[in-house]
């Protein structure tokens, strides 16, 4: 027993000595001069009639908004920049890959940049892919290849459970696509038995250059490696050869699947063939995490992009909305929701219930302070994953067998939204990196609220402060069964030991990890 606990504790001292030394990062930049390129010249009109706005499209459901990417990703002249906390090996993840490479086949510059959480165990594939000419990879944060990455993480709290949690997608300098989308199965409606309820923003005008310098900061930054200073299996011809063919069959296979045959059919991709899509307008900044907060204090404020967004509430003066699947709001969330509530301000807030949550342990923090919110005059509503089938319902909560809310956005006096990777839980506040977009925009606000009016209404439960007959403060749930209202006193659509479980982990001192 003895050796064991002392081999344990050399494995963890191993896993402590992490990188090798920091290999010379070659510096790179976004294109400034993509004015000829295809993409740019299609827009060029639409910018003329709105000097110095951005324009912008909401990518509601997942169909449209993996063919945003594809449709940019073929008019790509000059460069694609990529940026994701998760790249999945699957259906959807083999297709993206597909129009890179396309892309870098006929002279398209692309950097894709993944944190290496998602990246275990594809090494041969990554070389295979960062072997193309016009292609360059760099993983965040990385991990350490001769350790189990299970010990990394034992040993590593603070260092390695800090991520890259931003998600953006750049074509020459010229459009952006941001919001809460992973590139996987789930994110764009590819899996039968789930989906994710999410919101991208395409934009162009200005704010995409803003885009791109925030993408420059994390590809430059020494935080950033290239993958050949991280991986050492240097596949030969024959394995490059295998996995190419591997993946051209999986591309193939896919092709011809049902959700191929979706996406020609996408509500988007009708309007692309029909040149009928539609750009709102308005004035937007990126906000963004330092990527050197990954390694600094908690309380390096000037490295966060919460810091920034914190001026936008000094003139809040009707209603904030806010979507978030994982929200934890802490003493302080609560105290500041009470303040603005206080002073006149309506709050709803729409996150994921615990039959949605597919992080049960962040649904443990949200429910410490859930009956404190409805104290305090916020009104909560969570997801109910059981209200997903219907027609309606497929364009923005899909219809799988069931969905959890993904979405990440909230909106001020239906006028100033933001959009982003963000979530409200101390995670994404002061552990990881994120990115979002600000966007001034009364017609886009208002469309947003209305969306959100409905989902409420129709998707969602009310949860309710209730005085029983003991006088005792309990929850309740008010939703739909088959059409017709019913109220829950207890998690709905949940089992004893699922509640236990959430129960127990409530007790633990995890918060900030969360």
């Amino acid at each position: 027993m003895h050796r064991f606990w002392l081999l344990l504790l050399l494995t963890g001292l191993t896993a402590c000595a992490g990188l090798p030394e920091a290999p010379p990062r070659p510096a790179s930049h976004a294109f400034t001069d993509t004015q000829d390129t295809a993409l740019a010249r299609s827009v060029a009109p639409l910018l003329q009639a709105h000097p110095g706005q951005d324009g912008f499209i909401l990518l509601e459901n997942g169909l449209d908004a993996f063919v945003a990417r594809a449709a940019l990703a073929e008019y790509a002249g000059r460069s694609i920049d990529v940026q994701y906390y998760l790249y999945h090996n699957d259906e959807v993840g083999s297709l993206f890959t597909a129009l890179l490479l396309q892309a870098a086949d006929r002279g398209v510059r692309v950097r894709i940049l993944v944190d290496d959480i998602d990246m275990g165990d594809r090494d041969d594939a990554i070389i295979a892919l960062d072997d193309h000419p016009n292609i360059e990879i760099r993983l965040f944060n990385p991990f350490n290849r001769h350790t189990p990455r299970w010990v990394q993480f034992l040993f590593g709290l603070g260092t390695v459970t800090r991520r890259m949690h931003n998600k953006s997608y750049i074509v020459d300098n010229v459009a952006a696509v941001l919001g809460g989308r992973n590139i996987g199965d789930e994110y764009f409606d590819a899996r039968p038995d789930l989906a994710f309820a999410d919101l991208d923003v395409l934009t162009i005008g200005p704010v995409v250059h803003d885009v791109s310098n925030a993408f420059d900061r994390y590809w430059n930054s020494s935080r950033s490696w290239p993958v050949r200073a991280v991986i050492d299996a240097r596949p030969d011809a024959e394995t490059v050869a295998a996995l190419r063919r591997a993946l051209k069959a999986r591309i193939e296979r896919a092709t011809t699947s049902e959700y191929v045959r979706a996406l020609e059919n996408s509500r988007l991709a009708e309007q692309i063939r029909l040149d009928r899509v539609q750009y709102h307008w308005g004035d937007a900044r990126v906000v963004v995490d330092d990527p050197e907060k990954i390694a600094a204090s908690r309380t390096a404020s000037e490295l966060h992009l919460s810091t920034q967004l914190e001026p936008l509430f000094e003139n809040l003066q009707r209603e904030l909305l806010i979507v978030s699947p994982y929200f934890v709001p802490g003493r302080e969330g609560v105290a500041f929701f009470r303040e603005l509530i206080d002073s006149g301000v309506r709050v709803r807030i729409l996150t994921n219930s615990l039959a949605s949550n597919d992080v049960g342990v962040v649904h443990a923090g949200y429910a410490r302070y859930r009956m404190d919110l409805l104290r305090a005059g916020v009104e909560l509503y969570e997801l109910d994953q059981t209200l997903t089938d219907s027609p309606a319902n497929r364009m923005r909560l899909t219809g799988s067998s069931r969905a959890s809310l993904h979405a990440k956005t909230f909106l001020l006096d239906r006028r100033i939204a933001f959009i982003g990777s963000l979530n409200l839980d101390p995670r994404s506040f002061y552990e990881n990196t994120e990115i979002g977009v600000v966007i001034e925009s009364t017609e886009l606000g208002e469309i947003m609220a209305r969306r959100f009016d409905e989902d409420v209404r129709q998707r969602a439960f009310r949860v309710e402060r209730f005085i029983n007959a003991d006088g005792n403060e309990v929850l309740r749930w008010h939703g739909f069964e088959n059409g017709r209202p019913v109220v829950y006193e207890r998690e709905p659509h949940t089992g004893f030991w699922q509640r236990f479980a959430i129960g127990f982990l409530m007790m633990l001192p995890i918060e900030s990890q969360l």
